[in-house]
């Protein structure tokens, strides 16, 4: 894979960070969106970047809160009352797995995005962000504009709460399904099922799909399904059951499974799990489909989430970009100057093509990627690779010129 030389990369990368950093100072902003004037904090959060190539777009920083963030203001910047979310999740940081099971609360039509909590506590980041969108309130929630996972942090004066106590995952799984329905006023179809115990890299981009498709992600163990999995299942009238990491569930559990519903397997690796594993298996999902569920992603033409295996916690931080704008399933990279062998071959297989005369670029699909974290989570370099591999590039004369259902 070409790439670029590092030193005038990062001329042009610290260029535009400081026109960003240049764009946030000033204090706050005042503005109208379709009501009374009110203030709101500088459109760049403090701690986040956001860093443009021709291909890919790079937000967040060195920490979840700070990506959460990041990708919460780049959907919600709060200048109209179009661009505000009718509420944001607050999810202490600490509890991974109900964070996870919160993605489907970013779904249509819901949108939610979800911010970090450091304990009870919010840092100066996720507190800016969260004033800076000023929820409209969800009416199903009785006006609530933060619903608070597993935290008591104290939010914005005069914004209305509503809290849910984490317990056991499955416990907090089965809870967090129950409100999205309340919020949404329809039980899926789909739901996604995982190991309680899935390593994290792994259970990652379970978050994307769930919000792409508002199936929620329940959880179960090896010996069995949950009581309150169960219940929640039975209460969906025999959904379809998609199982990630099905080698981890075995066959016991997914024998109990199928007294739910059908039961099919995205991914059923049994080998140790790896960053490199964990790399494969995004990709099976991305590629997944079967019916109306599922990326599907095998052509050209797509939005396209990277992350860094090592943050589990920017699944959940990211899984916006998967129900909004170009809907891009999450990747992973398992270092952050390297793109693994196997997710290079996948990008070079949904690259983007054109054949002059007939078909111009400018009637081609393209792709585009959201990174997200800071150079210790994706390098500078490493994204130059991945922008060179999203760009649409001329026809080779020796492959199948594209159909006209491709570029149109």
């Amino acid at each position: 894979m070409r790439t670029l030389a590092r030193g005038p990369l990062l001329t042009l990368l610290l260029l535009a960070a400081a026109g960003l950093a240049g764009c946030g100072k000033g204090g706050s902003e005042q503005i109208t969106g379709g009501g009374p004037t009110r203030q709101l904090a500088p459109v760049a959060a403090q701690g986040a970047v956001s860093v443009a190539t021709r291909n890919t777009t790079r937000l967040g920083g060195a920490d979840a809160a700070s990506d959460a963030a990041a990708v919460a203001r780049a959907v919600y910047p709060g200048l109209t009352a179009a661009t505000r979310p009718l509420v944001v999740v607050l999810v202490n940081e600490r509890d991974w797995l109900p964070a996870l099971a919160a993605s489907v609360l970013s779904s249509a039509p819901i949108g939610a995005p979800i911010l970090y909590s450091e304990g009870d506590t919010l840092s100066a980041v996720t507190r800016q962000t969260l004033e800076a969108m000023h929820p409209l309130g969800a009416p199903a929630l009785g006006g609530a504009q933060v619903i608070r996972i597993g935290t008591s942090a104290a939010v914005p004066d005069n914004y209305l709460t509503r809290t849910v106590p984490v317990g056991l995952p499955t416990v907090s799984a089965a809870g967090i399904e129950q409100l999205a329905q309340t919020l949404d006023a329809a039980a899926p179809h789909q739901v996604i099922v995982l190991p309680a115990d899935a390593p994290p890299a792994l259970a990652m981009p379970a978050a994307g799909l769930a919000a792409e498709s508002g199936a929620p992600i329940l959880l179960v163990t090896r010996s069995r399904v949950p009581a309150q999995t169960g219940t929640v299942l039975d209460a969906l009238h025999r959904p379809s059951i998609y199982v990630i990491d099905g080698a981890a569930i075995g066959n016991h559990t997914l024998g109990e499974l199928r007294h739910f519903g059908s039961v099919k397997t995205i991914t059923a690796d049994s080998s140790p799990a790896t960053g490199e594993t964990a790399v494969q298996s995004a990709i099976e999902i991305a590629r997944y489909t079967n019916g109306s569920f599922g990326w599907g992603v095998k052509e050209p033409g797509h939005g396209l989430v990277f992350a860094n295996s090592s943050r589990p916690l920017d699944g959940p931080a990211s899984a916006l970009l998967s129900a909004t704008g170009d809907y891009g399933p999450l990747l992973l990279l398992s270092r952050p100057a390297q793109v693994p062998p196997t997710l290079a071959s996948y990008l070079s297989d949904i690259q983007p093509a054109y054949s002059t005369p007939q078909f111009p670029p400018v009637r081609g699909a393209y792709n585009h990627g959201w990174l997200i974290g800071d150079e210790a989570a994706i390098s500078a370099v490493t994204q130059a690779e991945i922008d060179s591999v999203l760009e649409i590039r001329p026809q080779d004369r020796n492959t199948e010129e594209p159909s006209v259902s491709q570029v149109e």
